[in-house]
């Protein structure tokens, strides 16, 4: 039964309709339609960097993401007490940091509400950039990840303005751009506690060259009205994230938007999306479903939708261990061995997404060379 449903979300997408999508992404990477010029479909987007094998949102990971020929690479940004924009999945920077271990930072924890959520713990906004750059990263998850252990304490947390100064030497040193992936963090509640992120994005995209509709960066959000805002500060092409079907966006849980996810996945709301985004980042259960034992069913109409309203997509997050993966591609009983990766991706790929965000960059690309070559 296992082999049966693999081959439901893989068999039925991998023949004439698999073989056409393959034919259009790779159309689509030549002839550079869309925002997504110059990248090849499906572009493999680093995830945080290679989070797979170097602590989240740092200059390691970033680089290592590189060098392995990642397409694109992940920033998620919060900003500082004096305004800086960093790199973290989280302002809470207690399970990211070495921050516990600062006797001088203890009075700084403290508990706060989060888009409805109570956390307890350190938050980048209660500090400076130059008190932020005494800490150094950890490894997120180290009961998954034990080997990501072995560089904690190696780098700092990077600023956005870091980062993109590395992507322009990079960019030099090899001959072509270096893509970005930045996703603007809690919007609504950094705006509230007035460090808004938007206009201090848009400063550093202008300073660095990045403002510009073919720019080589994707910006994104879970909150819409985030990426309404980006639209009319600089011409950077817009992403928005979606979460799960009945999950409803922040910004509109503030404004008495009853629209939840579900809503903007149908033609309506794709089109209402592409009036100021050129692209949806959703998770990827929005494109194959998977039933109540985990497994992958049938693929939506998502990606067909979508690209009628000409977005592209960018779905989240593929990970090689059991753990992360459908169930029918998991082997074995342990949660942090590496499962079928590869055949995960082949029932992704096949459905004619034009990227997908990956903790492991290296296995996505040659996922890719084995898709697009049969």
């Amino acid at each position: 039964m296992l082999g049966a449903a693999a081959l439901g979300a893989g068999a039925a997408v991998l023949g004439a309709a698999g073989t056409a999508a393959a034919g259009t992404a790779a159309a689509a990477g030549k002839d550079g339609r869309g925002p997504h010029r110059g990248l090849p479909v499906p572009a493999v987007v680093a995830h945080r960097g290679a989070s797979g094998y170097r602590p989240e949102h740092t200059l390691g990971a970033y680089q290592f993401a590189l060098d392995m020929g990642a397409d694109v690479i992940e920033q998620d940004l919060v900003p500082t007490r004096d305004g800086h924009l960093v790199c973290r999945h989280e302002n809470d920077i207690t399970g990211t940091t070495d921050v516990a271990d600062h006797a001088e930072f203890a009075g700084r924890k403290t508990t706060k509400t989060v888009d409805g959520t109570e956390i307890t713990g350190w938050f980048t906004e209660d500090f400076t950039l130059a008190e932020l750059k005494t800490l150094r990263a950890t490894e997120r998850i180290p009961a998954v990840r034990p080997h990501n252990t072995l560089y904690n304490g190696r780098w700092e947390i990077p600023s956005f303005e870091e980062v993109l100064r590395w992507a322009d030497r990079e960019g030099r040193r090899r001959g072509r751009p270096v893509w970005l992936h930045v996703e603007t963090k809690h919007p609504s509640y950094f705006r509230g506690i007035g460090l808004g992120l938007e206009e201090r994005l848009a400063k550093l995209l202008r300073r660095y060259g990045r403002h510009r509709k073919n720019a080589p960066v994707f910006l994104q959000s879970f909150e819409p009205t985030s990426m309404e805002r980006m639209s009319r500060l600089v011409s950077t092409p817009r992403v928005v994230l979606l979460w799960t079907a009945d999950d409803r966006p922040w910004d509109f849980r503030e404004a008495g938007d009853p629209r939840t996810v579900a809503d903007l996945v149908t033609p309506e709301g794709l089109a209402w999306i592409a009036g100021f985004a050129q692209g949806i980042g959703p998770l990827l259960d929005l494109v194959i479903p998977k039933d109540a034992a985990g497994r992958l069913t049938t693929p939506t109409t998502l990606v067909e939708d979508a690209h009628r309203a000409g977005l592209v997509l960018h779905p989240y997050t593929m990970r090689n261990e059991n753990t992360f993966l459908p169930a029918d591609f998991r082997r074995g009983t342990d949660p942090a061995a590496y499962g079928d990766a590869f055949g995960a991706y082949r029932a992704y790929f096949a459905t004619g997404i034009d990227g997908i965000f990956t903790d492991n960059p290296d296995t996505a690309l040659l996922a890719r060379e084995d898709f697009l070559r049969d």
